[in-house]
């Protein structure tokens, strides 16, 4: 069975994980994803249908641009939530 997948999207919301476990900013639900959507939005999609495709996708990963591009992507993102979070401080 084929299943269109943005591949992107599961390894930034991974990485977001591991990047928001070193900074000392909100880590809720809404902040998590706000920072994931904005990092995605300035990353290029990898849509994948295949398992061949996945395979691919899995190995952009090992390339050392691709890791920075994303953390870079990340990072920035997490700024910009932190200074202005979508929600009130006792959420």
């Amino acid at each position: 069975m084929y299943k269109l997948k943005n591949h992107m999207e599961e390894f930034v919301l991974n990485k977001t994980d591991e990047i928001l476990k070193l900074m000392n900013i909100c880590k809720c639900e809404k902040c998590r994803l706000d920072i994931a959507a904005l990092a995605l939005n300035e990353l290029p999609s990898k849509y994948v249908v295949t398992e061949q495709g996945e395979l691919y996708a899995r190995a952009m990963e090992l390339e050392q641009q691709f890791d920075v591009d994303v953390e870079t992507a990340i990072i920035k993102a997490a700024v910009v939530v932190s200074r202005s979070p979508r929600h009130s401080v006792t959420e």
